[in-house]
């Protein structure tokens, strides 16, 4: 058993992956233990809710398990950590679709003052000072695609496909903030 850790401990995500699509659990579980801090702190930069990210979570390695077999991989000039992420995103989208759909809010959620998004507030404690100001004053769209390729860490292809756009745009919009990051740290 220890000697079959060994041997998944040394195999990258990708190989993970391919072998989830054969059906062994026991890449599955090396790749949930890999990955699944990673993205449970991924989704909660994007929400503060709790069951939310457990079921989002849940959805996303029952689709992973599922679907291993449709996993492109560097073949398209993917990874397996972007296409975990991309499902991640996906079932978070739909979990905040379904959630509005069946929730009005409260009068009283009307009354009280705009509460910042996690994302506003994550992105407040890791940025600070001049940058993190103008990273705030930012349009949401140029926002969203910097923070997706410079605090996440993704590239412009994940990006696009984590934002639903297309490449061209992504790059268009992360030159429009860098442009307006400079000009605002001028």
């Amino acid at each position: 058993m220890r000697s079959r850790r060994r041997a998944l401990d040394e195999l990258d995500e990708e190989r993970l992956v391919r072998l989830v699509a054969r059906g062994d659990r026991g890449a599955f579980d090396e790749l949930y233990r890999r990955t699944s801090p990673w993205l449970a702190v991924r989704l909660r930069r994007r929400c503060a809710d709790e069951q939310i990210v457990a079921e989002v979570m849940q959805e996303t390695y029952l689709a992973v398990w599922r679907a291993a077999g449709a996993f492109a991989g560097s073949a398209v000039g993917g990874t397996a950590v972007g296409w975990l992420w991309t499902i991640a995103a996906r079932r978070l989208v739909d979990a905040f679709r379904r959630r509005a759909h069946h929730a009005e809010p409260p009068v009283a959620a009307a009354e009280r003052a705009v509460v910042p998004a996690a994302e506003d507030e994550a992105l407040a404690g890791t940025v600070g000072g001049d940058v993190g100001d103008a990273l705030r004053r930012l349009a949401p769209e140029l926002r969203e695609v910097l923070q997706a390729m410079v605090l996440d860490g993704f590239s412009v292809r994940e990006t696009a496909v984590l934002l639903r756009l297309p490449e061209g745009t992504v790059k268009t919009r992360a030159r429009r903030a860098r442009i307006a990051m400079r000009e605002a740290l001028a």
